[in-house]
């Protein structure tokens, strides 16, 4: 199982949260310590998760109301567990800043009201897949107030394309594979039209030649 599974099972699945992404991170700028601050935890790894609740089905509107979030999540060098830290109400995201529109890059900030952190992601592809799910959460959860998206790529823009992209390799995959059972179920259709003429064939030539012996 790898890291962001886990977390899936282990930090939001007991609390009938759904995660919808995630992204490995480490702080672009040193996070300043206070001077007496002794007896940390050591190195660990962050994550950066969004994540969803739905709620009762409401007597009124008979619709799921959700919730989205963001948590940071950490793993501790030597420890096989993770632990939930700070987290937001997606309503809190005031901005995302992509850094650069012109290239593929893994440095990003979120603005929050009350927080700003400046990351950089395990890798840029990563940090491209978090965006598009964030933009996409962010259009379909939040009726008002949504995030500014700043210095992003177009692609990013287009909210869930990745998923678009993987459902439509899906389809065409089962729209082959649905092809090819047909074409295989026609010929099996045309090998047993010929096995049952040949089988009438010879049952017809076994009669005549018991006719002719006697």
């Amino acid at each position: 199982m790898n890291a962001k599974s886990a977390i899936s099972k282990e930090i939001f699945a007991p609390h009938d949260e759904r995660m919808l992404g995630a992204v490995q991170v480490k702080r672009r700028t040193k996070k300043k310590i206070p001077f007496l601050a002794t007896g940390g935890q050591g190195e660990y790894l962050t994550y950066i998760c969004l994540s969803v609740i739905c709620f009762f089905i409401c007597s009124v509107t008979n619709k799921k109301p959700a919730q989205a979030s963001i948590t940071k999540v950490k793993q501790f060098e030597g420890s096989t567990s993770f632990v939930r830290r700070t987290q937001w109400m997606l309503e809190q995201l005031r901005q995302v800043n992509g850094i650069d529109p012109n290239r593929d890059s893994p440095e990003f900030d979120l603005l929050f009201e009350n927080a700003f952190d400046q990351w950089v992601a395990s890798t840029a592809s990563e940090k491209c897949t978090f965006f598009q799910v964030l933009h996409h959460t962010c259009q379909r959860y939040l009726t008002d107030k949504k995030p500014e998206f700043i210095n992003c790529q177009s692609k990013i823009m287009g909210g869930n394309s990745i998923l678009h992209s993987a459902a439509d390799s899906v389809t065409s995959a089962v729209q082959k594979a649905s092809q090819a059972l047909n074409e295989r179920g026609e010929r099996l259709g045309r090998a047993e039209e010929k096995t049952e003429e040949l089988k009438n064939s010879a049952q017809q030539f076994a009669e005549t030649a018991h006719k002719v012996s006697f």
